[in-house]
Parts: structure tokens; sequence; C-alpha cells
């Protein structure tokens, strides 16, 4: 048989082929003279094949027939098919194929080989592709090299240790007797991958991490190895961009975090290192980017003094003014982790993340974003909203809906005055009305509704907003509401804030029957602009004829609900015209309802302050009732016993009917689980409970704070957190806070939690306190949810999670029943 080509020639005839199809025949023609080579055991071109065979595999193509021929290689005496077979195997083999087992004989014979090459090949090779029992079985040859005096094999053992530890974790105490002097070692390579050891094993076992904290005294060497780096003088072994062994440097501040991390001793020991190695790197090249970087992140997480805190920050601040869009974001997303904790340092910077509000980089734009809503409080709020409002203004339309809503957010916890926030939020649905979000409409009616002296203000405000635009619905809406309500206020004149402007009976009509007719109104404006005409008749006098033919006019429309009013409005000017007047009084203040439960800490950005609990009052308009329908068949069956209504979430309408078979294998023979009730259902007497009573007595008793909290659910990034809470009035009630938190890199939206109870307990579900879980931990979202339990039998539930992520609808069942004693007896 002739000598096959070589693997140089295969590649340069590879690279002639023109199409597609001839690259496959050449491969195809070339891998059957590979398998007659193999059927005719060729040992002495097995070596060329095979590596033939690796680029075909590296092409894309099917190379699982040469796996045996690579352990053939490993057998053989030969570096060179050595080296060839040990590639082949970690390309080829997993631990998925049982054939893999049949060279841990060979790999445990080369680690005890006189060559230290051939050892370096079967260490590369375990650390690479080991299985676990090949771990068990070769830990104990790792192990042995790990303490040799040569350096080439000890760098290569320290990284199989890794993957040993990570194989099997009850080994890890085998490796502890080599690490002692790992870090006494000058070769850099061995000190880089003894760093990489000792932070897996910190990172693995929480025991370990104790005992290098204690008895090994791990900090101070890792600071004298840091000091070195930092004060030597050039070594062109080492030097990258003028800074020495970056790499290594690296590793050991994060080594250092782990350590430092809640441990007083450790943090002080490394508190002057950290200061020195912030301070003397050059940040003029990537690596110091790099290295101050892994510092900062350093100081954040252990517990540093406050003063290296500030430092770091401003690190990060003058990482903000890199002409490098990566560290612009590193930074920004760095301060976004920091800003709850060192405010003040962080706001010293807000100019500058002001400014990231208008680079091209849409990254970089909403990560300052949401930092500029973070950085808001009481002091700088008129300068604040003036930027954000500029940036909502001009910003790409995927931005305007979180801005908008963070700015309704903001203005609300910080409004200066009543007049400043009713002009905030107008000019936010002026510039962005067709994305926000829909409870903004209902909010702002009760902001108006609470301010009395305003009343004639906001009228002529909105009146003159929406003259010959109807563009912004939400805007049109809330306008319509306020001529309903306050037109006489309008007409009359009686605005002091601002010049008043004439305007007569006719002509505020005019607008809303032009907003009536227009294309662009929807069917919910309309009903706005019709029920305002309606509300008029009482207010007005010279045109009331004008008002009842417009009614009687859309008495016929085609739109259903608009039909449905004005014959009503009808019938209240024929048969009831005596009741009109009262009917269509000038509403009262709407009072948010609040509980009599103790105050919660608020967060305010730089100032705390204790704040009650408050229950908003659920928007105005029709909701969808066929979700509340679906989920009154969660269990089955028609036998619906009473249920606590709550607000409706603004989950779409569909998504009830998935939670059919929620509760599973759970008994259901009896009292379902509360659901939202629809308007349409008529509502059933309430039993006392949940919210009755609590008008006297404190609302949770002093056991609260023994009952530990629990995980619920823990997958794919998205963290579930239960805490729990006794009633004082109802022992039988228990109050559980969900926290929902997010690990990942980018937001959760529309997250939706449902979850339902065994027959023999009755849930309430409350709103949630937004529908976005906020990346890296960044914030939370929390919802309550009340459990009466009146048998104290253990707690079950069953929980759904429905969410978007990375472009993706994501959806999982869990069912919990791990809940403590404390919550249920």
């Amino acid at each position: 048989m002739p000598a096959p080509i070589r693997l140089r020639e295969l590649i340069r005839t590879i690279r002639t082929a023109r199409t597609q199809a001839e690259e496959r025949e050449m491969i195809q023609k070339e891998c059957a003279a590979i398998r007659s080579s193999f059927r005719e055991e060729d040992n002495t071109y097995r070596c060329r094949n095979v590596a033939k065979l690796l680029y075909m595999h590296m092409l894309g193509y099917p190379a699982h027939f040469g796996q045996l021929e690579c352990l053939k290689l490993i057998a053989s005496q030969k570096f060179t098919d050595k080296r060839i077979g040990y590639l082949g195997a970690m390309l080829l083999l997993d631990e998925r194929q049982d054939v893999h087992l049949l060279m841990t004989n060979c790999i445990k014979n080369d680690l005890n080989h006189s060559t230290q090459f051939v050892q370096g090949l079967a260490l590369c090779t375990l650390g690479c592709m080991g299985s676990s029992e090949m771990c068990r079985d070769l830990a104990g040859e790792v192990e042995k090299l790990l303490k040799t005096s040569n350096s080439y094999l000890r760098k290569k053992a320290a990284l199989c240790a890794v993957h040993v530890i990570r194989k099997v974790p009850e080994l890890m105490e085998m490796f502890l007797p080599a690490t002692k002097n790992l870090l006494n070692e000058k070769n850099h390579g061995v000190l880089h991958t003894s760093v990489v050891l000792l932070t897996e094993m910190c990172e693995r076992s929480p025991d370990m991490l104790a005992h290098f904290r204690k008895n090994e005294k791990l900090v101070p060497q890792l600071v004298r190895i840091l000091k070195n780096l930092i004060m030597s003088g050039y070594s062109p072994e080492h030097d990258v961009s003028g800074i020495s062994d970056p790499f290594l440097q690296v590793r050991i501040l994060r080594l250092l975090r782990i350590l430092g991390r809640n441990d007083d001793d450790s943090s002080e020991a490394m508190n002057d290192i950290l200061a020195q190695v912030a301070t003397n790197t050059e940040t003029s090249k990537n690596v110091g980017n790099a290295i101050l970087y892994e510092t900062v992140l350093t100081i954040m997480d252990i517990k540093s003094e406050s003063g290296l805190r500030v430092l770091a920050i401003n690190i990060l601040g003058r990482f903000l003014l890199n002409n490098d869009k990566n560290i612009r974001y590193v930074a920004l997303t760095s301060l976004l982790k920091t800003v709850q904790t060192d405010h003040n340092a962080v706001q010293r910077h807000r100019s500058t993340i002001v400014d990231c509000l208008k680079d091209l980089d849409v990254s970089i734009k909403r990560r300052a974003m949401e930092l500029s809503f973070a950085l808001v409080n009481g002091n700088n709020i008129r300068g604040m909203m003036k930027e954000l409002l500029y940036f909502l203004d001009s910003c790409e339309p995927e931005f305007k809906a979180d801005c908008a809503s963070g700015i309704f957010l903001a203005a609300e916890k910080y409004a200066p005055s009543k007049r400043w926030h009713i002009d905030t939020i107008m000019r936010v649905l002026t510039t962005a009305g067709s994305y926000v979000r829909d409870d903004a409409v209902p909010n702002l009616i009760q902001l108006i509704t609470n301010s009395v002296e305003m009343h004639a203000y906001t009228v002529q405000r909105l009146y003159k907003a929406i003259l010959g635009d109807y563009s912004q619905q939400p805007l049109v809406q809330v306008a319509a509401w306020c001529i309903g309500e306050y037109g006489d206020l309008l007409v009359s004149g009686q605005c002091e804030e601002e010049e008043p402007i004439q305007v007569t009976e006719d002509e505020v009509l005019d607008i809303l029957e032009s907003v009536l007719i227009s294309n662009m109104s929807t069917s919910v404006t309309r009903g706005y602009a019709l029920t305002a005409i309606m509300k008029l008749s009482t207010r007005f006098t010279c045109t009331v004829n004008r008002i009842k033919k417009v009614v009687s006019i859309y008495g016929s429309s085609i739109d259903v609900e608009l039909q449905q009013r004005a014959v009503e409005y009808n019938a209240l000017f024929k048969k009831y015209d005596h009741m009109r007047s009262a009917l269509l009084e000038r509403m009262p203040v709407m009072e948010k309802v609040t509980t009599n439960g103790p105050t919660e800490i608020v967060q305010t950005n730089g100032e705390t302050e204790p704040a009650p609990l408050e229950t908003k009052p659920p928007p105005s308009g029709p909701q969808p009732t066929s979700q509340a329908n679906d989920l009154l068949d969660l269990l089955g069956g028609n036998d619906i016993t009473p249920v606590i209504p709550t607000a409706p979430t603004s989950k779409p309408a569909s998504a009830g009917g998935e939670l059919l078979d929620l509760l599973g294998d759970i008994s259901l023979t009896g009292a379902p689980t509360a659901a939202p009730t629809p308007a349409s259902v008529p509502q059933i007497s309430q039993p006392p409970f949940l919210l009755d009573g609590l008008s006297s007595q404190p609302l949770f008793n002093d056991i609260t704070a023994g009952i530990p909290s629990i995980t619920a659910y823990s997958k794919n990034g998205l963290k579930i957190e239960f805490t729990f809470e006794r009633s004082n009035t109802n022992p039988s009630v228990t109050v559980i806070t969900i926290q929902a938190s997010n690990s990942t890199e980018l937001d959760m939206t529309d997250f939706v939690f449902q979850a339902a109870v065994p027959k023999t307990f009755q849930l309430q579900l409350l709103s949630p306190s937004s529908s976005i879980v906020p990346a890296f931990n960044t914030g939370t979202i929390t919802q309550v949810i009340k459990v009466l339990n009146p048998q104290k039998q253990q707690l079950r539930m069953r929980i759904k999670l429905t969410y978007n992520h990375k472009g993706s609808a994501m959806q999982d069942l869990a069912e919990v029943n791990n809940f403590p004693p404390q919550s249920w007896q």
C-alpha cells in the first residue's frame, strides 16, 4: 500500500477546493484511505493518519472511528506517538464514552514515567477530560507530582488537581498538605496555578476557607507576593506593557477577595496592599485597568476602610472618562452595584454619569440611565429630572418605557412640591405618552384629585397641552378626565399660578368632540371624552342641549362600550334627570389605603427614613376578566368557596389557563386558593380574614424575628426567597414576602409569580412591586402572599414562574415543602 499523504499536503489540497461539495469529496476519499490503513494495523503511519483525522475533526467532519487508534498511540513508547495520541484523546473522547476508561492504566504509567514531558502530557489529558472514576484512581499520582521539585510538573499537577477537585470534591483534603509550600515557589507559572488551586478549594469548601484564613495564614503570604510584584523592577520574562505579571496579580486579587469577604482580620491585613495597588498601577494601558478593576471589586467585597472604598469609587469615576467603551461600561456596572452602600461617594461623579446618557453606545446609555435613577434623592431631584427628561426626549424608543417608569417613581418619592410633580408627569406624558405604564393615567388622576389647590392650574395646562395634538393617548385621557371634572374652573379663569386663558364652554366641547372623532383616539380615550362631556352637563349652563345631542348621537355608535355609556347617559337625561347632578358631582379626594402594620426602613438614596407600608388602590378602567376565570379553575371543579379579592395583575389574560394542573398531586377536594375576582363575577360574602381587624392592634407578633427565611427556588440565575411574619390579630394567618433576584447579566422582564395551596388553606396574592427583575442582583421584586391556615397543618405550595430572558419566554413549576415549622404551627 502506498504511503499516505502528509498532513501539510492534505491541508493544502483541502484549501484548493472551490466548493463545499468538492471539499466533502476530498475528505471522504481521505477518510476511506485512513480507515483502510487502520484495518491493516499499519503502525508506521498511524500517527500521521490520526493527525490528519484530528484536522478533519476540527473542520467539523466525523472522526469517531479514530478513538481506539488514539489509545494505541498513547500506549506507544515513542513520544511523538504519545503526543498525537493524547491530543486525539482530548479532542475525540469524553467521560460520556466508556472507551476513555481504557486509557486509565496508560495515564497512570505515564504519570510515573521518567521523562517530564510524557508526565506533562498525561497530566494535561487527565486535567482536560478525566472522569470522576479516573480522578479517584489517579489522584494519588497527581498529589505526588504536586510535591515534586520540578516546576514544569508542579504547575501542570496543580491545574490537574483543580480538575480532580471539581469532579470529586471529597478528594480535596488529599491535596491540602501539598499546598503548604506552593506559595514559596519562585517560578511564576507554579505561583499562578497554585493560586488557581487555592481559589478553587476556598470557593468549594467553607472549612478549607476557614483553615487557610486561620491556620495557614494565607493572606500575609499573598500580600507578600503581590507586594514583590508591585515593587519589582523590569523583568522581561514577566513584563506586559510595563507591568510585572498582571495575570498573577489578578489571580491573587481574586483570591484575596474570597479570603476577606465577611472576615475582619483578613480584610485588615490586606487593606494596605490594596491601597498600594490602587495608587501605584499605571492606567495608560489596558493591562493596568484590568488590575485596577479587580482591585476595586476586591475593595468593595471585603470589609475595607471607608477611605479605601472612596478610592475605589474614584478609580471607577476615572474609568468613566476613558475612551474605551468597554471600560466605561464596566465602570457604570460596578458603580450600580455599589451605589446603595456608598451613595455619597458615587454622588461625586454624578455629572460624569449624566454625561454618559449622551453616549452613542446603547448599552452604556442603559447602564447610565439605571445609575442616574439610583442617584436621585431629595437634594438633587430638580437637576436630575431635568437631565432625565432631556434624555427621555431624545433617546431611542426602546429606552422610553423604562425611563418614563423611573421618572414616575422618582417623582412620586422625592417631589419637592405638588405642582412640580404634576408638571413633571405631564412633561413625560407629552414626550413619551405612548410608552408609559398602564397605571400612569390613574396614578396621575389620583395625584391631581388630591391636589385641591392645583385644580385650576392643572386643567388649564392640560387643555393647552392637547390643543390640536391627540397623539399621546394617556395625556389626552388625563386631560379629558380633568376637563370633565374641573371644566367650570377652566371657563371661569380662576388659575392663579399662571396667566389665565379665556375659554368658552363651546370651545371646551369642541375639543372633547374632536377627541371623539379623531382617528388617533382609542376606544378607551373616547370613553374618557364622552364621560367628560356628560360631566360638563352639570358644570356648564349654556350648552346642556348640545351635550344631550352629542350623547344621543353616540347611542348608536359601532363601538359597544361607547354605545353602552351613551345609552346610560341618555337615560340619565330622560328618566333620572333629578339625580344627574348628584351622580355627576365632583370626585372626592382619593385617599391611599394604608395598613396599620409596622414601618419599614426605606432606602432613599442617601437618606434613610421610616415609611409606613402602603397599598395602592387598583388602577381604574376595565380589567381583563379571562385571567380570573382561568385561575378559578386552578383546582378543577365548580365548588368555589369564598375567595379574597385583590388587585388584578397586569399579566395578559391568556396566561391563567396554563395553571390548570399547577397543584398536581396536592389534595384538591375542597376550597381552592384565592384568586383575583373579575368585575363581572358577583362578590361572595367575605370571611373575617387577613385584612379585617387590623385597625387597633399591631399587625405582627414578637415571634416573627425567630422564623428563618428559606430559598424556595434557585435556577438559571433566578432566586426566590421567602421571609415570614405571623399576624397578631389572627394567629392562623402567615404573611410571606417573596424576594426575586437575578444574578445573570440581563434583566428578566414580564416576570409573573403565581402560587397555589391545598384545599385546607386560603391564599391571597398581592400585586408585585415590579415586573422586571434587574440583572447582577442590583435589585429585587417583592410580593406579599397571605395564607390562612386555620387547622395549623404543614404548609405546602406550588409555584409557577413565567418571564422573558435573553429574548426567550421562560416558564417553570416548583413545589415548596421546606417551610419552617414556626411559619405554620
